[in-house]
């Protein structure tokens, strides 16, 4: 297998819950506030080879945007380590290795994104005129090389960003991204604020830019089928941890963990003969909350085949077969 591109190595990041006016008020009177951590990502090692596209799933809360923003460098860790090509993408300072200009992102809201202020040629240019990556003279044409990469007309260099629809912005912010000659591409949730029809359009030109420029990335998501087919591997996250890894299609064909065979259950299909023979069952119950997550393997109080030593001993990613790994007790 070739070198690893991006490292996670023990990766953990917790933040301090705020203190709310309420709990103020209550220690000012004499009470005892309690002051917590969100747990937002726990332990987590994984690695992205060069040319592949890792999806990372799971539900809302899970941690997956936050393990994307410490790839990214946008956020140190608590513990652990975030590297590229074996160099620290930020200090245990916080100080950046001069490596994120290699590591770009792609966010879910393209308007929140882009300044609503600055033309989008402005915007696109910013970066590489900053980082040395073309001069003043080349510029426009730089420029107009990027939209017409993503499907867009150079003359819409001149637009701000509210003169376009939804797509448009978001193929805006990939041709940002792209601009800066990225290794690896960030794509957190990049399609999930556009309508169906725009997400496959969105989505199709993700697969030939991939083919084009051999991109690297890590698509986050919490829909399976919005992955499926963009991804080599797939990793799914629950509540902080990953607890199943492994090439797409075999994820997909025979899941190992019970919260990826929960999450494929409860997509639902309008062809079931064709997709397989899983009834469409949503998962039971909420996910737990971060501030105070389930003891023992997270899942247990929401999976239906969980025993005692899951409610009590954390479980460890394991082999599963050829570069297939679980975090279940129970899987084989």
């Amino acid at each position: 297998m070739s070198a690893a591109l991006l490292e996670l190595d023990g990766v953990s990041k917790r933040f301090r819950r705020k203190i709310s006016l309420g709990d103020r008020i209550a220690a000012k009177l004499g009470a005892k506030v309690e002051t917590r951590e969100v747990r937002a990502v726990e332990n987590v090692s994984l690695s992205v080879i060069r040319g592949e596209t890792l999806g990372l799933v799971g539900e809302s809360g899970c941690g997956k945007s936050t393990l994307g923003r410490i790839a990214a460098g946008i956020l140190p860790p608590t513990s652990g380590k975030a590297s590229l090509d074996g160099r620290p993408v930020m200090s245990e300072s916080g100080r950046h290795e001069k490596l994120t200009t290699r590591v770009q992102t792609v966010f879910q809201d393209p308007f929140a994104s882009l300044n609503p202020r600055r033309r989008i040629g402005d915007a696109i240019a910013e970066g590489p005129l900053a980082h040395g990556l073309v001069d003043h003279a080349g510029a426009v044409a730089y420029v107009a090389e990027q939209l017409y990469r993503v499907g867009l007309d150079p003359s819409y260099a001149s637009r701000f960003p509210h003169q376009f629809s939804g797509g448009q912005r978001q193929r805006i912010a990939i041709a940002r991204a792209l601009a800066m000659k990225p290794d690896l591409l960030i794509c957190d949730e990049p399609v999930a604020s556009l309508d169906v029809s725009i997400q496959a359009q969105v989505l199709n030109l993700f697969l030939d830019l991939r083919r084009a420029l051999n991109l690297t990335a890590i698509f986050i998501s919490h829909d399976l089928g919005v992955v499926r087919h963009l991804s080599d591997r797939v990793a799914i996250m629950y509540l902080g941890r990953i607890v199943e890894i492994g090439p797409s299609a075999e994820i997909y064909a025979s899941p190992k963990h019970p919260y990826t065979q929960a999450l494929l259950t409860s997509v639902p299909r309008l062809n079931r003969h064709r997709e397989g023979r899983r009834a469409f069952r949503p998962i039971a119950g909420e996910l737990p909350s971060p501030l105070s997550p389930p003891s023992g393997c997270h899942f247990h109080p929401r999976c239906t085949l969980a025993t005692d030593r899951c409610r009590t001993e954390p479980p460890q990613l394991r082999s599963m077969g050829s570069d297939r790994h679980a975090a279940c007790h129970l899987a084989e």
